[in-house]
């Protein structure tokens, strides 16, 4: 604040590199904002939180922002000199600068514009108009000799004089000096006032005192006046030091100078009020001052030389009139450079944070905790459920198994009962041939099957049907609340499916292959049924193996009475069969054949040879009567009764297996049920398992874009505050 309290331009180059700043944080933040809001909006997951409008809007203000600060960076306190020809503007410029930078003299010096401006180099140079070449100019001599080289120049044109800074304290605080060619010798003042004087912030003109202000210098700032809104004028009354030459006029002079111009910028222009009026109007000779200042630098004393009366007075004048240029400068350059930016600055500053309080706001609307919370409850609801039903299936199935096998099993044993039935009622051509039976016993087998097939669906099929279709329904039922609604009704076509049915595979060609008929003759008085009536189905079986020895004679593998346990391996002797027959005769008469014996004794003797032979002409016509009836169809019958006892035996052996098999069948088909109920269950888990994951990776997501819409809410904040205290910092000078 001391080097700004030393030099009121320096308050410009301060505001200047604060503005700068504040552009420069403001182009940075927008580019990080930018990328931020480009990422979220391409997000599709965060699909509501930002908008296209908003990121083409950042995006926008991205490109002003840049364009501001380049403007900005060109930013400078512009000082346009206007005056008739031979006023000594060049002079006030160069006694200003502390050198002679500019060309005077008598005559009309300056033919163009004359942009004085400071450069970083030890070397002064041009640059004309449309041009970048660099013309070398160490003098102001060699200035005035390259102003003139430039035939092409005109009235209008632009010559920048780059002055180096090391040479001139004037020029280091970013000040531009313009001199202009008179505004007597021209009828170009339009042009000139729309090429050099709009972004123009102070106008000094230049007046001869030895005159008075001519209507062509009214009527340039009249235009001027229209042009921009209040101008900073500056009236210098210069050559005032030739008023030492009449001290008896000098005061008189001095106040008419002092009324017209006052008149001129209050009533005319009206660009101050009267009070103001004094601040803008002063007495100079810039020639003396010139001259001082450069003897000044060379070391010599100021007021030496030949200077007229009253020089100090016109020095503190031209003093005073710089310290007032240079704080209006300052102030007029900083409010016209800076204010309107700095608006812009807090516009844009305000947008940006209602669009990152508006993405922090839709973040926040997103409920993905409680979409989260509702999917973790909905998949432990469906764990839990799913671990109760399945134990309360696995009972209904347990159950339901174990009624089929118990009912199949009955139901065959019943039909085992029946299979005499079953067996009467199979009708085909039969014959003792091998080849007949063989295809006889075929068919037989495929009847039993078809027909144990047909009598065990008529028992058990239906019921077991319904209780398997009821179960079914039910597990569909226990389950259809843990699957969501659309799925519900795909799973209400794939179960219960109506086409099951039992099958009761019973394989009788397998299980009857073995099977032996014995169709031959066997007279009931004969030595064979004798001696199983005696003897006993086993030891007939041993007994007739024995003999067999002795008489061969073919005898059926398969026995005769279902408790005939198989034919053993081996002979009896003669001898054992014998003492067997006896043993079994003895065991018959042990406690009456003393009476038998007596009895025998006492028939004989009362009847005789006659009853002898009756009972052998008896047992004759027995023999030949059963040998007669021994027909084909009694050999059916015999077959047929035979296959049933040796059939039923096989069968009792299936029960329990049919039984077990029916009951698998209706356990396979429930599990497959509950299976695909499960399956259906667990696509329901994986996609919730799916959404809490996707919800969790967005929960992240959306906490990381709140904490950064936070932060780069707090950081525009403080911009704004900042951007604040500089406009109250501008509004304060």
């Amino acid at each position: 604040m001391a080097e700004v309290n030393a030099s009121p331009l320096k308050h410009f180059v301060t505001a200047k590199k604060k503005i700068n700043g504040i552009f420069e944080q403001l182009g940075a933040y927008i580019k990080e904002s930018s990328a931020f809001l480009e990422e979220t909006y391409s997000n599709e997951e965060l699909d509501p939180v930002t908008t296209e409008e908003q990121v083409a809007e950042v995006r926008g203000y991205l490109s002003k922002v840049a364009g501001i600060g380049e403007v900005l960076s060109r930013r400078h306190m512009k000082v346009v000199f206007f005056g008739r020809t031979s006023n000594g503007k060049s002079s006030v410029i160069n006694a200003m600068l502390w050198d002679k930078v500019l060309p005077s003299g008598i005559g009309h010096t300056t033919n163009c514009f004359l942009r004085v401006e400071g450069t970083d180099g030890n070397e002064a140079f041009l640059l004309t108009e449309g041009s970048d070449e660099r013309k070398s100019v160490k003098t102001v001599n060699q200035l005035a000799h390259a102003l003139h080289q430039d035939e092409d120049l005109d009235a209008g044109s632009l010559v920048c004089v780059m002055w180096p800074k090391a040479k001139c304290a004037l020029l280091r605080d970013d000040l531009v000096l313009v001199d202009s060619p008179g505004i007597d010798v021209t009828t170009e003042l339009d042009s000139w006032i729309d090429k050099f004087c709009l972004d123009a912030d102070v106008f000094v003109l230049v007046a001869n005192s030895e005159s008075t202000l001519m209507q062509t210098e009214k009527s340039f700032f009249h235009k001027v006046n229209e042009r921009l809104s209040s101008p900073n004028i500056f009236i210098l009354n210069n050559r005032w030091d030739a008023s030492a030459n009449e001290p008896e006029y000098m005061e008189e002079v001095r106040r008419q100078h002092m009324d017209r111009c006052t008149s001129f910028l209050v009533d005319e222009l009206r660009v101050v009020d009267r009070a103001q009026a004094s601040d803008r109007i002063f007495f100079v000779s810039a020639k003396e001052a010139l001259q001082a200042r450069v003897q000044k630098a060379q070391g010599m004393p100021e007021a030496g030389g030949a200077l007229a009366e009253g020089f100090q007075a016109r020095m503190f004048e031209f003093q005073n009139f710089e310290r007032r240029f240079e704080e209006c400068i300052s102030q007029s350059a900083v409010k016209t450079k800076f204010e309107q930016h700095t608006m812009r600055a807090k516009q844009i500053s305000e947008a940006l944070r209602l669009i990152m309080d508006s993405v922090h706001i839709a973040a926040q609307e997103i409920h993905c905790l409680e979409m989260k919370e509702e999917r973790e409850d909905r998949l432990e609801f469906i764990d839990k459920q799913l671990d109760l039903l399945t134990l309360d299936c696995k009972s209904k199935i347990k159950q339901i198994t174990e009624e089929v096998e118990k009912q199949v099993s009955n139901a065959m044993a019943e039909e085992i009962r029946r299979l005499a039935v079953l067996v009467d009622d199979f009708h085909l051509d039969f014959h003792p041939s091998q080849v007949v039976l063989k295809v006889y016993k075929n068919e037989l087998h495929k009847h039993i099957e078809d027909g144990l097939g047909r009598n065990m669906s008529e028992r058990c099929s239906s019921a077991i049907t319904a209780a398997l279709q009821t179960t079914q329904t039910e597990m569909i039922e226990g389950l259809k609340p843990l699957l969501p609604i659309g799925i519900r009704e795909q799973v209400d076509k794939m179960v219960p499916r109506q086409c099951f049915a039992l099958s009761y595979d019973l394989n009788c060609d397998k299980l009857c292959s073995d099977f032996q008929e014995d169709i031959g003759f066997h007279f009931s008085l004969g030595w064979t049924m004798l001696v199983n009536r005696f003897l006993g189905p086993k030891n007939t079986r041993r007994a007739l193996m024995g003999y067999n020895d002795q008489v061969p004679r073919p005898l059926a593998i398969t026995p005769v009475s279902t408790s005939m346990p198989p034919f053993p391996q081996g002979s009896m002797t003669q001898e054992e069969l014998m003492v067997s027959m006896v043993t079994g005769l003895a065991s018959l008469t042990s406690r009456t054949s003393m009476g038998i014996i007596v009895v025998g004794g006492v028939i004989w003797k009362a009847v005789g040879w006659r009853l002898i032979a009756l009972s052998v002409g008896l047992y004759g016509l027995l023999y030949v009567y059963e040998r007669l009836t021994w027909t084909t169809r009694a050999k059916e019958r015999a077959f047929k009764r035979q296959f049933v006892d040796y059939a039923s035996e096989k069968l009792q052996l299936i029960v329990s297996y049919t039984g077990s098999n029916c009951s698998h069948q209706v356990q396979q088909e429930l599990a497959g049920t509950f299976s695909q109920l499960c399956q259906q269950v667990d696509v329901t888990r994986q996609q919730l398992e799916d959404e809490i994951r996707d919800l969790n990776s967005k929960i992240e997501q959306l906490d990381g874009l709140q904490s950064k819409a936070k932060l780069l809410r707090s950081v525009i904040s403080h911009m704004t505050a900042e951007i604040m205290k500089f406009t109250k910092y501008l509004h304060g000078t």
